[in-house]
């Protein structure tokens, strides 16, 4: 039996943790990231490009630091020594987590940032500068201000077009997180039994990823039977009964790279039409699978999955019954990233890219089913991540 037959503290001790490990982003790694950013910067007619603290810093430094009130970025000229700015008390801890080559420029907590930010830039000769989305608008004005003339351009390009397209060592950072959440999956279905509450699942699916080596679940969403008609659940605690259907959405770290994956399967005998409805998504999101090729616009890939639903005379478009949001989205650092399977996103597919496949298909008020993998595009085509839900009975 792969639903229910167990319990909480039988499957929790079963769980050992990851043995195949994979390797963390090695220093050539990030500064050949690096250069690759310079070249890309260039071509946008910038001379340098600002980075501010999160993901993309992740990438570039491996500095593992989230945004706060504090000015902290990469500045990185086209050509010359990268610089960080970063509060002078951070020095050490700075220091000590990075992996890449970079001068220091500190401040200290009455001093403004971004003057000693505008005084590189001007010695610099940065008259054109790429900037990170995440530079808050003030920032942004600040700078203008402490150095007229200079002009921001929006450096989305620039990171985006170095974080797209992952590497080998990227790739299998992401399979294990994959593959220890899809184990995470296994072990919370057979786990579930009448009277369980969401809270539980929850928490055993959070003690699991801890179990198997993660820091825990990065986020978890459980849903039982009309609350798996919302995407993204209903405020409150929910009791499994029979006869129900069971949406289970959640995902780790590795190293920073994320695995989100989604199982929706019935816990005992589920209605005709919500079989009929889960076999839908099935095809729904193999055929979005199957449009992937090098080259190919992401919103064809999005097309595809709706084909197949508006065949079954659900839709058109995000009309109910039918599937509300995009079929899928860019994963890597961050757990939705550039690009996008949606409509109106023409970034044309490329090998090494990444992205969820998770066509959902909603009967509102009523019931939900999302099946959500993951695959990065190879030369001739895509490959999964993890292997699609095989059956409704049959989550893992």
């Amino acid at each position: 039996m792969t639903i229910g037959g167990s319990d909480f503290q039988t499957e929790l001790a079963a769980i050992k943790p990851w043995a195949d490990r994979a390797a963390p982003i090695a220093p050539a790694e990030r500064q050949a990231r690096l250069e690759k950013a310079r070249t890309l910067t260039e071509s946008l007619g910038a001379d340098a490009l600002l980075v501010h603290v999160g993901t993309a810093m992740r990438y570039f430094t491996g500095l593992t630091w989230e945004p706060s009130e504090r000015l902290i970025a990469l500045l990185l000229p086209v050509s010359g020594e990268p610089l960080i700015i970063c509060p002078a008390f951070e020095e050490g801890s700075l220091s000590a987590e990075l992996q890449v080559k970079a001068k220091l420029l500190l401040w200290e907590e009455h001093e403004a940032p971004v003057t000693l930010l505008a005084g590189a830039l001007a010695k610099l000769g940065v008259r054109r500068l790429a900037v990170d989305p995440l530079l808050s608008f003030a920032n942004g004005e600040k700078l203008r201000a402490a150095l007229p003339g200079l002009q921001l351009l929006d450096g989305a390009p620039a990171i985006d077009g170095c974080r797209m397209i992952k590497s080998p060592a990227e790739l299998a950072l992401m399979q294990q997180a994959k593959s220890m959440t899809l184990e995470v999956h296994r072990r919370a279905a057979r786990m579930l039994q009448p009277g369980i509450t969401t809270t539980e699942v929850k928490r055993f699916i959070n003690e699991a990823h801890r179990a198997i080596g993660s820091a825990g679940s990065t986020f978890c969403i459980v849903q039982f039977g009309h609350a798996t008609a919302y995407p993204h659940g209903l405020p409150g605690e929910q009791a499994l009964e029979e006869g129900q259907l069971v949406l289970i959405d959640t995902g780790c770290r590795v190293e920073g790279y994320h695995s989100d994956i989604t199982r929706t399967y019935g816990f005992g005998k589920v209605s005709a039409e919500e079989e009929a409805i889960w076999t839908l998504e099935k095809e729904a999101q193999q055929a979005a699978f199957e449009a992937v090729k090098p080259g190919v616009a992401c919103e064809d890939v999005d097309a595809a999955a709706r084909r197949v639903l508006e065949k079954a005379g659900l839709g058109p478009d995000y009309r109910l019954p039918g599937l509300p949001h995009r079929t899928g989205h860019g994963i890597g650092l961050a757990i939705h990233e550039p690009a996008y399977l949606v409509r109106g996103d023409k970034t044309p597919l490329a090998p090494g890219m990444c992205f969820s496949n998770e066509p959902m298909i909603v009967v509102p008020a009523r019931f939900g089913v999302r099946l959500e993998d993951h695959f990065h595009v190879t030369e001739t085509g895509a490959s999964w991540f993890t292997g699609p839900q095989p059956a409704i009975d049959t989550p893992v």
